[in-house]
């Protein structure tokens, strides 16, 4: 009897030795934080646009006639840097509003090719596009389903 409880007291002071001994952190929930700033103007050909400066953006100059308000569909000047293989596909963009972890479809896929170089960028898209209701908006744009780049937009109340 001596000896089996000598047996448990060793493997119990063994297991807990065992797992006091692992190394590994436990796992954590990665939480993305978004910085739901508009992104910056600048300007390409002759035009200005809002977005990543070498990267991606559209036109846009925050004026009245082209701001973004709910519900309104205007039409936007997309345009792109970067090399051929990256600006082949099928171009998309999903929106997210700041206090959702939704995506809605803004620009959907299909059909939507990249007709040539355009004031200064690789590639232009004319697009439409339309967002449901004011406030911040990131705008996640992908060629062929890789995400090309981000834009975030102030929708303005009516």
């Amino acid at each position: 009897m001596f000896k089996r409880r000598l047996i448990l007291i060793c493997v119990v002071i063994l297991s807990l030795v065992i797992a006091g001994c692992n190394d590994e952190e436990p796992i954590k929930e990665e939480v993305i934080q978004h910085n739901w700033n508009e992104s910056p103007l600048f300007e390409s050909g002759n035009y200005t646009m809002i977005g990543e400066e070498g990267r991606l953006g559209f036109i846009y100059d925050d004026s009245e006639g082209i701001r973004f308000y709910p519900n309104k569909v205007q039409k936007y000047m997309w345009h792109f840097w970067g090399n051929e293989d990256e600006l082949i596909g099928d171009f998309k963009v999903l929106g997210t509003h700041e206090n959702s972890d939704k995506e809605i479809i803004i620009v959907p896929k299909g059909g939507n090719s990249f007709p040539s170089p355009n004031n200064g960028a690789d590639q232009h898209l004319p697009t439409n596009m339309e967002l449901p209701k004011s406030g911040m908006w990131k705008l996640d744009a992908y060629i062929e389903d890789e995400i090309f780049g981000s834009v975030y937009v102030k929708v303005h109340k009516k």
